[in-house]
């Protein structure tokens, strides 16, 4: 597993759906061998992100949520 330390961080705080979904997206076409952590505090992410990562094939490593702020783990599918 990539220590957190090494993610690819992507701060979506502030904005609401679909802008941390969008922004996950483009995240994960533009890296490689990389997880990116999405940081989101709009309530939505939380049904819109999971769902997104299925539809794109991609893998939910970890979810957390402190004080209303949720961060997610996604890996990017392998070519």
């Amino acid at each position: 597993m990539t220590d957190s330390s090494e993610d690819f961080v992507v701060d979506a705080r502030g904005h609401h759906c679909p802008v941390p979904t969008l922004r996950l997206r483009r995240a994960l076409e533009g890296i490689h061998d990389q997880v990116v952590r999405l940081i989101a505090d709009d309530p939505m992410a939380r049904i819109d992100v999971p769902h997104f990562v299925r539809e794109a094939g991609a893998e939910l490593i970890e979810t957390t949520e402190t004080a209303g702020v949720l961060t997610f783990r996604v890996r990017r599918p392998q070519a």
